[in-house]
């Protein structure tokens, strides 16, 4: 298919567009394949370069012959085309709603897209599972990389290798992965180094109505836990629910088959809660009603923040479990790939000062999220504004995204990336010019060859510039475990993403750059004091009488 058969009219003079908190300017709108692109010769303006797969949905007004497009986009942003004509509206207004909807993978720009930078390192070879390994055995030889699905045929949504107990065979993997629902047999997700203790991530048991049994599978989560020790088994659905999918072949671990195991069951959403869910507070948010009580009731029904508090509070248990507790620690759900995935990573996020660094925080989001199967191109397939009836969207990765800016908000020197961090992996998981969020699981990415036609959003977040841009000035290395509140009155709207295109940060960015102008005279002024210090002691030593009492 050619894009030109798309655009019936590819450029259009005299249109206005109307940004948030950006003055009014009028240009030349142009469509080609991949994006919406105004420019306009007015001194000082910037030109807008919209992506069509950001745009959510779109409106149509017209009075008289004069016609307005107002676009929603996928990252929240609300703006207005005032097109002359209505033919030429009519015409933009179709060939856009075409080119936001195509389905074919291939087609999306990032097969298309070329950096303009240098690319210093490739993000793809950034975070091997095999480079990962090699932390693991400088820690423990009680663990194997197995290559039991090199070939993606035991698991659809697991990587090529997965890490497993040393003395667990392929052969049980095989009959293993044949209990568990879509083949996530149990494996490891995080080695607690400070004790030994172990977090193991896989899909449902398909016990059924039955109570189907699978020894091997007992053999295998059993191989993780130490002698005379218990492991915590957290499923992230409700008894009920839980108790519900046994008719349709899924179910639960037993305490007569896992004796040394138990189970605690969290309740956390998924799938078309969360979707309305997003679509609710999103509607809040841009009330222009000025009432009080309407904005906080409204924001009470999305029951955001209550999924906030349910995802924390439940990864505060993983990680109380491994390190005050001094056990292994099994988390699934049902598939193994949404809120399974939240837990561990926010998990890792508690118990290791790693996850908290730029590098640390994108191998974390590679490990547990990319090559672990999380459905991106289906969960962001619409956000908040689509008229489109949800099929198996839902802002998993956004509630994840959303967790951790807490915590950062309550551990403010504890993090060595900034809120733009997650601003920017939110927008890329939307819309990007590069392949890193393109795909459904491992095997997808294989089959669209990412790797070798796209570029990994990696390679443009570890440029100097875009770090210097994305480090948080106030991060103090910190190696202690960090225990976020999850109470109610801790955990707060994040304004960054939800009120960004609704009110200016003119006054946050004033603040924020008043503050790193503070940090940065505060060491001037410790150079200083240090460079005099040597200077006294120097001087004292060559001159006795000098010597301070």
């Amino acid at each position: 298919m050619e894009f030109a058969e798309l655009i019936k009219t590819p450029r259009v003079d005299g249109v206005v567009l109307h940004r948030p908190f950006m003055p009014t300017v009028e240009g030349t709108l142009c469509l080609t394949g991949h994006h919406l692109i105004l420019s306009s010769r007015q001194d000082n303006t910037e030109e807008l370069w919209l992506l069509h797969s950001n745009i959510d949905s779109i409106e149509k007004r017209f009075v008289g012959s004069l016609g307005s497009i107002i676009v929603k986009c996928k990252d929240l942003r609300v703006i207005q085309l005032d097109i002359p004509g209505m033919e030429e509206c009519l015409n933009i207004a179709s060939s856009v709603e075409a080119l936001s909807t195509l389905d074919s993978v291939s087609l999306m720009y990032p097969f298309f897209y070329r950096p303009m930078f240098e690319v210093i390192e490739d993000g793809w070879n950034l975070f091997l599972p095999q480079d990962t390994f090699k932390d693991l055995e400088s820690m423990t030889d009680e663990w194997r990389l197995s290559e039991v699905n090199k070939d993606f045929s035991l698991c659809p949504t697991y990587p090529p290798l997965v890490a497993v107990p040393k003395h667990i065979d392929d052969d049980v993997l095989k009959k293993v992965a044949t209990f568990r629902h879509g083949g996530r047999f149990p494996v490891l997700s995080y080695y607690h180094k400070k004790n030994g203790m172990v977090m193991m991530r896989a899909g449902q048991p398909l016990t059924g109505t039955n109570g189907r049994r699978c020894k091997e599978d007992e053999k295998l989560i059993n191989a993780t836990l130490r002698p005379g020790k218990r492991g915590y088994i957290i499923d992230t659905r409700t008894i009920n629910v839980a108790q519900q999918a046994k008719a349709r072949g899924g179910g639960i671990e037993s305490e007569g088959n896992y004796p040394q195991w138990r189970r605690i069951h969290k309740g956390i959403e998924r799938y078309n809660v969360l979707q309305e869910s997003l679509i609710k507070l999103v509607e809040a948010c841009n009330d222009q009603s000025h009432s009080m009580d309407r904005w906080l009731s409204k924001l009470e029904a999305s029951n955001w923040q209550t999924h906030v508090k349910e995802i924390l509070t439940t990864a505060c248990l993983a990680a109380q479990c491994i390190d005050r507790e001094g056990a292994s620690v099994l988390v699934h759900g049902t598939e193994g790939t949404d809120s399974t995935l939240q837990v561990t990573s926010l998990a890792q996020i508690i118990l290791d000062p790693t996850c908290r660094t730029i590098k640390g925080f994108q191998g974390l989001v590679e490990r547990e999220w990319l090559q672990a199967g999380h459905p991106f191109q289906q969960r962001c397939a619409q956000s908040a504004y689509s008229n489109s009836k949800p099929r198996q969207e839902a802002p998993v990765f956004l509630l994840f995204l959303d967790c951790v800016w807490q915590i950062l908000r309550q551990f403010p020197c504890s993090f060595e990336f900034n809120e733009a961090f997650l601003v920017l992996l939110f927008e890329h998981t939307y819309a990007s010019q590069f392949g890193t969020f393109l795909g459904n699981s491992a095997a997808e990415k294989t089959r669209l060859c990412l790797r070798e036609k796209t570029v990994s959003l990696w390679s443009w977040v570890n440029r100097p510039q875009e770090l210097e841009r994305l480090t948080n000035p106030l991060y103090e290395a910190n190696s202690l475990v960090i225990w976020p509140s999850v109470a109610p009155q801790s955990l707060l709207l994040w304004e960054g993403v939800f009120l960004r295109w609704n009110r200016s940060s003119k006054c946050l960015d004033e603040a924020y750059d008043e503050m790193v102008h503070i940090i940065e005279y505060n060491k001037e002024l410790q150079t200083k004091v240090n460079s005099l210090r040597r200077q006294l002691a120097q001087l004292e030593t060559e001159d006795p009488l000098l010597r301070t009492p």
